[in-house]
């Protein structure tokens, strides 16, 4: 089931902030439904690569419809991407885009797991080929380390309550689907803000979780910032503040000078110069895409260029 199509977040934004070269080589790290692919491959030249990851069997299913010679699909995840570049003789990127977060079709497809809007088996893997579901990962964690999960990827106030719910409820059988979980949520949690189901954050978190994502991120941004060449870009869009909290302070810390101790004799200019630059502000969907996106509305853009080696 796949009730809303997906729409590509920030692309005239994300794609003009890469600054295409039209024979450079292009990095789209989450292909999702190509929609940012398809508009970088619109740029590049006849000597243009861009070569795109995702972990999703189905975004790689959807990705063989482009029948494009510059184009390549990967299906890894976006920590491999170092490795997955040696592989293709790559050395220097010109500009990589980030699109964290999951895809329309990922929430909306029942038998991923990851909505509480469909009562399905409770998977939220996206490579269902591999890993752990939340169900198994429920069934085996301690009531500690679901505790921290929920509280640290989801912001949850009553996450140690949650755990311990689970952690009943999974005596008498596993937690195996959508539906048994967020009743078991909504009984367990007493308030909650206004508008939000009570499972909304234990399903971030446990999604988060199952699929490493804050780990993935924190993996590749170092990787990119090696590969990219002097005035190449990293484009990144984010969706919630824990994801972007990692990306505005590896891109404010790759912008700075070493921190060294205040009293040790070193003249500024014998420092290693930074090895980004900022590029402009933020950048957030205008009130006309979040109107006819709303999904879009908690999107923002960071933008940061290679600086010289």
């Amino acid at each position: 089931m796949s009730a809303t199509p997906h729409i590509t977040v920030l692309l005239k934004e994300a794609v003009e902030a890469l600054a295409i070269k039209p024979a450079g080589v292009y990095v789209d790290g989450t292909f999702g439904r190509g929609g940012h692919s398809r508009a970088v491959l619109a740029q590049l030249g006849p000597q243009g690569r861009l070569i795109a990851f995702d972990r999703d069997p189905r975004a790689i299913e959807a990705g063989r419809e482009i029948k494009d010679p510059r184009f390549e699909l990967v299906h890894a995840p976006f920590s491999d991407f170092a490795a997955a570049l040696a592989e293709r003789g790559v050395e220097r990127v010109d500009g990589v885009l980030l699109d964290l977060g999951v895809s329309s079709p990922q929430l909306d497809e029942a038998e991923r797991g990851m909505s509480f809007r469909f009562d399905a088996p409770l998977d939220m893997r996206m490579d269902t080929t591999r890993g752990l579901t939340a169900a198994e990962w429920l069934a085996e964690a301690p009531v500690a380390d679901i505790t921290r999960v929920l509280r640290e990827y989801g912001e949850e106030r009553f996450a140690y309550e949650i755990a311990k719910a689970i952690a009943v409820a999974r005596t008498g059988g596993h937690v195996a689907t959508t539906g048994q979980l967020a009743a078991l949520v909504e009984k367990t949690v007493r308030t909650r803000e206004p508008g939000q189901h009570p499972a909304t954050r234990t399903f971030q978190a446990l999604r988060i979780c199952v699929n490493q994502e804050l780990e993935e991120l924190s993996l590749v941004l170092p990787q990119v910032v090696a590969a990219l060449a002097p005035g190449g870009r990293l484009v990144v869009i984010s969706f919630h503040s824990l994801e972007d909290r990692i990306v505005k302070r590896f891109m404010r810390d790759a912008s700075r000078p070493p921190q060294l101790p205040a009293r040790l004799p070193v003249r500024a200019a014998d420092l290693p110069k930074p090895k980004l630059a900022l590029v402009g502000k933020p950048v957030w969907p205008s009130d006309d895409e979040v109107s006819a996106n709303p999904r879009s509305r908690s999107a923002v853009m960071r933008i940061a260029e290679r600086t010289e080696d």
